[in-house]
């Protein structure tokens, strides 16, 4: 596509922001640094919280207020599972990242690992566990260690590791509070990574070292002793592969526009898909502005970029482009 040289091309952006997502407080922080940098290279950008009011006030909102385009900065439940892109769609208002059903599945970590399984692309096993009944023959499927989650929540909200019988309970609990549906996946020992994608291009991916059990929401957002490594260490054959691997994952889901692969790599070196975060955190701390630094892109440039894509990319042409191969079963190569 061709660059957007002017901000006037963009006409009026709304930056939505906020919502009710136990992510609240990262959204707000997310969206006040993309309006910022918007506005700072001229383009007419409001701030909207989408959590102040219902989803009727806020789509009258944005009716109302002569806007052109949103940028998406919705991190969780309301915001990255579909429900805001099928609000949009039905104003006939373009948006940034992918579409109502590429959202819906990379927030929905079950059905994503189900998909990529499907399309042959590697993940590790794992077992859906609807109720306190089936966590035994979950366990027998998946073994031990494991690592229980929610199955749609973001930021390891609700996520524990578990090493021995007696601890899934309390485990299972814990995601159970945040969701219906729990996921049981196979630890995997070794290195996590995290590839940003940004259109067609996978962004140098981030190596992330934590001294806790895993890359939890305290990691994240809390711990002043969480390392990012870029770039990651891998050789370079093994670090293109890891691109690869991180597009093949995103254009299965029908993803578009950008977002961020998770991955680990296990002691012998095999990577194994996580999930994919459609709509991830931006604050110029973040990792998908750490991937963009380190690609020679300062956090204004990645933040046009963003926005830059909704001109051309009409609401659901994820379906047409990208999910087609994914959804007639030929499925990308790893």
């Amino acid at each position: 596509m061709n660059a957007a040289r002017d901000a006037a091309v963009f006409g009026r952006v709304a930056v939505l922001m906020g919502g009710r997502a136990a992510e609240r407080e990262i959204s707000l922080r997310s969206g006040a640094a993309v309006l910022a940098a918007l506005q700072r290279q001229g383009v007419d950008a409001a701030g909207i919280d989408t959590g102040r009011a219902g989803g009727a006030a806020i789509l009258r909102e944005l009716m109302a207020g002569g806007f052109d385009r949103a940028f998406v900065v919705l991190h969780g439940r309301g915001g990255e599972d579909g429900v805001i892109q099928g609000a949009l769609e039905t104003i006939g208002l373009p948006y940034t990242g992918s579409g109502v059903l590429a959202s819906a599945l990379s927030m929905d970590k079950l059905r994503s690992k189900q998909l990529w399984q499907g399309v042959g692309l590697p993940t590790p096993p794992f077992a859906a566990v609807r109720d306190k009944s089936s966590l035994e023959k979950a366990m027998a499927r998946v073994g031990l260690p494991a690592i229980v989650k929610p199955v749609h929540e973001g930021s390891s909200l609700g996520m524990s590791r578990v090493t021995a019988p007696g601890e899934l309970l309390a485990a299972w609990r814990a995601a159970r509070a945040l969701d219906d549906e729990v996921l049981l996946e196979r630890w995997v020992t070794g290195r996590e990574y995290t590839v940003a994608v940004l259109g067609a291009e996978a962004l140098p991916p981030i190596r992330i070292e934590t001294p806790r059990g895993f890359y939890d929401y305290a990691a994240k957002y809390e711990a002043d002793d969480t390392r990012f490594h870029c770039p990651c260490g891998l050789p370079g054959e093994e670090e293109g592969a890891l691109r690869t691997l991180a597009l093949d994952a995103f254009r299965a889901l029908g993803c578009r526009g950008w977002g961020r692969v998770d991955l680990i790599c296990d002691e012998q070196g095999r990577p194994w898909l996580i999930e994919v975060n459609t709509v991830p955190g931006m604050t110029d701390h973040s990792l998908v502005p750490r991937a963009a630094r380190a690609a020679g892109m300062d956090f204004d440039e990645l933040v046009w970029r963003i926005l830059e894509q909704s001109l051309e990319q009409g609401p659901e042409q994820n379906l047409e482009q990208n999910g087609g191969q994914a959804m007639s079963g030929e499925g990308p190569t790893s």
